[in-house]
């Protein structure tokens, strides 16, 4: 059954995916549901696609997804997804975006992870104990064991205007403590990169389950680490998480406590 689950997740994301690459560029309805948090068609076209592929394998499964409300079922199983994560990005043909979709089952926790990015036919896959996967090759994190050899990313709030908890103070504090940090736009791309190596740590604030579920395992099954900003166990309702390759990981923490 396992199987069968991770070829539903790769169709629906990898199909979710070429519609969205099709449209990019395109003139885009957008609707705020914030003052700088948007959704566009393309958002729920991808949704719907999504939801009826998984429905038509798993009529029974439970649905959680960052557009529409939470179809609740019976079942002890769940996927979780986001159908365009980076739609600012999307909405303004800025081409750093993905799919991203996870399987929860009761009991177990995240099982299943697919992060699909569709403009550079990249897609990251993990199973529970199986090990990730970028493009059916094993990935595994960095190496590097330093902060000041580090690349970092990281994203800001959509309060980011309204809230004091705006990620600010810590971008300001990891400028001057790593080689780099990137703000590219699209938290389950940040850590799947985490998960290859690309990137050596990363950390934001106030990200939803479908933004980390999926990334989560990746991470997890290629030997990195994610923890709330205290180093404490990490939950997809957290409001704080932090990645890393496990080697700059207390060094991250002490940063994020301004020590």
């Amino acid at each position: 059954m396992t199987n069968t689950f991770k070829k539903t997740a790769i169709v629906a994301a990898k199909s979710a995916g070429v519609i969205l690459k099709k449209n990019i560029g395109n003139a885009h309805h957008i609707e705020f549901k914030g003052v700088i948090d948007i959704v566009t068609e393309m958002d729920r076209k991808a949704e719907d696609l999504i939801i009826k592929i998984i429905k038509d394998n798993f009529p029974k499964h439970g649905i959680l997804t960052e557009e529409s409300l939470e179809q609740k079922s019976d079942s002890e199983y769940r996927w979780i997804i986001d159908p365009l994560d980076g739609t600012t990005n999307y909405s303004h043909g800025f081409p750093v975006f993905c799919v991203s979709i996870a399987l929860e089952k009761e009991g177990e926790g995240i099982i299943l992870g697919a992060v699909y990015n569709p403009m550079l036919n990249e897609l990251f896959t993990a199973e529970k104990n199986k090990g990730a996967y970028l493009n059916n090759k094993k990935i595994k994190v960095s190496d590097i064991k330093e902060l000041t050899k580090s690349l970092l990313a990281t994203g800001f709030p959509y309060d980011i205007r309204t809230s004091p908890d705006n990620n600010i103070a810590h971008f300001a504090n990891f400028a001057v403590r790593a080689q780099a940090i990137r703000r590219a736009g699209s938290a389950a791309l940040d850590m799947c990169y985490v998960a290859c190596g690309r990137i050596d740590g990363f950390w934001e604030m106030k990200l939803k389950p479908w933004d980390t579920a999926a990334a989560w395992l990746i991470i997890k099954e290629a030997g990195g680490m994610v923890t709330g900003f205290n180093g404490k166990e990490f939950s997809l309702y957290s409001s704080e998480t932090l990645a890393s390759n496990g080697l700059i990981h207390d060094e991250m923490i002490k940063a994020l406590q301004g020590l």
